[in-house]
């Protein structure tokens, strides 16, 4: 019996070993103001997966910090993680942001610098944050982007982005974050076209004031994007961290979205 549980557990290992698990969050307000417990906590949510992509970390004092700090966190849980934070996003009418990549350097290994978009920062409040990595000799480049809220038309951002695989011809772009807008729009008619397809569908994924019959989900804003022509697709999900929350109102204090992940191959 020990054996087949050993011959099981080599199972496993050998069928994770193939595929990249990527994780994406929008936590609220990363900065000073999260306890180190929140810290530790989000640590522990994560630390399962390769990469940790984060959305909404404060460009002022502590949102740099709250970073290392999470990779000191997460580096104590077993694993050897580095981490790469972006300047502030360039937007003087909207609320500036940094964005975050967290990755296990056993699994994956950085390639070059990661940068904001240059061309479209205009055009978008708060330009997505690209990283390209390196798995099993073959690259891929997440997209990180936190777009303006639904009641200022995100999809006056999102459209750019079907200019984006051409603008980066050599580059295989897996889009992720918070959209502010369901997979659903027609703004992302032009990126399925070129192949791109939405790991998640009809997911909610932001957090409501308070459960109403049960429901504590609001609206489906985050999602992964990826090219299923260059991507193989493996699996996704949502961690409803709230569960481990005795109310809504406490979970908040962690993040008003919930994590989405996918595990895929590059082809």
């Amino acid at each position: 019996m020990k054996s087949f549980f050993l011959f099981l557990l080599l199972l496993v290992q050998l069928s994770l070993t193939g595929q990249v698990k990527v994780i994406s969050w929008n936590i609220e307000n990363l900065g000073k103001s999260k306890s180190n417990e929140t810290i530790d906590f989000i640590a522990q949510t994560t630390r399962d997966y390769d990469i940790i992509a984060i959305q909404e970390v404060v460009a002022g004092y502590g949102g740099a910090q709250a970073v290392a700090r999470l990779a000191d966190a997460l580096n104590r849980k077993g694993s050897k993680w580095d981490y790469s934070i972006s300047n502030p996003t360039s937007s003087s009418a909207y609320k500036t942001e940094r964005y975050a990549f967290l990755w296990k350097t056993s699994r994956v290994k950085l390639i070059g610098t990661p940068w904001l978009e240059k061309k479209y920062h205009l055009e978008i409040d708060r330009e997505p944050y690209y990283a390209t990595f390196e798995f099993d000799k073959k690259q891929f480049t997440l997209v990180n982007f936190h777009a303006i809220t639904k009641s200022r038309q995100p999809e006056t951002e999102i459209k750019h982005f079907k200019f984006l695989p051409n603008l980066y011809p050599t580059l295989n772009l897996v889009f992720l974050g918070d959209f502010n807008c369901p997979q659903s729009h027609s703004v992302f008619g032009p990126l399925k076209k070129l192949g791109y397809k939405s790991a998640l569908q009809n997911q909610k994924t932001s957090l409501k004031r308070k459960c109403q019959n049960n429901t504590c989900l609001a609206s489906e804003f985050d999602n992964i994007f990826y090219n299923s022509n260059r991507i193989s697709f493996l699996d996704t999900g949502v961690i409803h961290f709230y569960n481990k929350f005795n109310s809504l109102e406490e979970a908040r204090k962690v993040s008003d979205h919930i994590p989405i992940w996918m595990s895929f191959k590059v082809l």
